[in-house]
């Protein structure tokens, strides 16, 4: 569908006002809010061309550039770097970006079977904490052109926190000490760097 006809098709299930019905979602047992009282924005049409995302063509691009409000590695090599974002609700949330500037759909055959390997690599790392019971991995970029893959640890025994709700209630719940999330992040790097290579790093 063109995006008009994807918006013509959405409208056709949604009220007079745009909003379309409550979703399949707001039944999941983890879904982080009650249905009564919530409703759905109005969808907006769609806008073409897309504004530019941070970073487009490589231009500009935070990931790219060093500054005070970037990311600090826990564990880096020549291709790629793994960095703690916070505050979180959630124990732990890394980021895994390449160290030179491409998205998904570019990156070189190579990068990404090193990429392959790492995620799992990292995703057993998180899971190896004796507080995590799951580790999430998720790629979205809309934000950014700079690759960023996410990796969400979920708390061990808190099944209401399962699935992709779990970027949801990171947002709702307080954030977990920074000491804590540190010395998580610095397990990983340190696991990292003995099962895979590279050179984990103190933050």
């Amino acid at each position: 569908m063109t995006p008009e006809e994807f918006y013509a098709h959405a409208m056709r299930a949604a009220d007079g006002q745009g909003r379309l019905p409550l979703s399949r979602m707001t039944g999941w047992q983890v879904f982080p809010f009650e249905q009564a009282g919530l409703r759905v924005v109005p969808l907006a049409a769609p806008v073409l061309p897309e504004p530019a995302r941070a970073g487009e063509n490589g231009q500009d691009c935070p990931a790219c550039e060093a500054s005070a409000d970037s990311l600090t590695p826990v564990w880096s090599d020549e291709h790629w770097r793994l960095s703690p974002l916070g505050p979180s609700g959630a124990p732990l949330i890394l980021v895994l970006e390449p160290t030179v500037h491409c998205d998904l759909p570019d990156l070189p055959d190579d990068r990404a079977a090193q990429m392959g390997v790492l995620i799992a690599r990292i995703a057993r790392a998180i899971e190896s904490l004796p507080h995590v019971a799951r580790a999430h991995v998720s790629r979205w970029g809309d934000g950014g052109a700079h690759l960023h893959i996410f990796f969400f640890a979920r708390p061990e025994g808190f099944s209401q926190l399962r699935g992709t709700c779990l970027a949801i209630w990171d947002d709702l719940l307080p954030a977990v000490p920074a000491a804590q999330r540190d010395s998580d992040a610095a397990l990983v790097g340190r696991s990292l760097a003995d099962a895979y290579g590279g050179q984990a790093h103190p933050l």
